[in-house]
């Protein structure tokens, strides 16, 4: 038998079964994917405080396969950061992809839809965060006219007590209206 070198201690692999929807080895799977995006900042083990403070440029991050085409990749990183820079440690790279696992829970992954939305960090999406969204979903091929008629056109949809915000109640009622909504919120490790 070869001696194995543990990437994490059994404790660390135990917190993050608990935290996220993972298996020890899908923790371990999400670890390499870490590692790939950039081998020389990550060391190959962590078994002391790396995973909370060693991180990875946003810039690298946006570059994987399942973020580069997302319209609000960014905003992603930037939400998983504990520090909302969008450079992400292990720690939040593992939480990110947790939430976007098939086996998130509805509630979590609608709680990080609406923080991405979310973009002021308010606790609420008003007519500017609606309007950065449907320019991210747009991809700005919307003239100022156009974004102000789908700006009115989902407040006055969403928001129920017309305070001219989506509160993340109102969030949730829409969303419960498109069931569809989240099931494009995934990705896979």
């Amino acid at each position: 038998m070869g001696n194995k070198v543990a990437v994490f201690t059994d404790q660390q692999l135990e917190n993050y079964q608990d935290c996220t929807y993972f298996t020890r080895q899908e923790i371990l799977t999400v670890y390499k994917r870490f590692r790939e995006l950039d081998p020389k900042i990550v060391p190959a083990v962590m078994t002391k405080d790396e995973p909370h403070t060693i991180s990875i440029p946003m810039e690298k991050i946006i570059k994987m396969a399942e973020l580069k085409e997302n319209p609000f990749k960014e905003r992603i990183c930037k939400v998983f950061s504990h520090d909302g820079t969008g450079n992400l440690t292990f720690d939040d790279f593992i939480d990110m992809l947790s939430v976007f696992s098939e086996n998130a829970s509805r509630d979590n992954k609608l709680y990080y839809a609406f923080k991405i939305y979310d973009f002021n960090g308010d606790q609420l999406i008003n007519g500017d965060d609606v309007e950065q969204v449907v320019q991210a979903l747009t991809r700005n091929e919307l003239n100022q006219d156009e974004i102000s008629i789908v700006r009115e056109k989902v407040l006055e949809e969403a928001d129920i007590d017309d305070d001219k915000c989506i509160s993340f109640s109102e969030f949730r009622h829409v969303i419960s209206r498109a069931p569809e909504f989240l099931n494009t919120f995934h990705m896979r490790i």
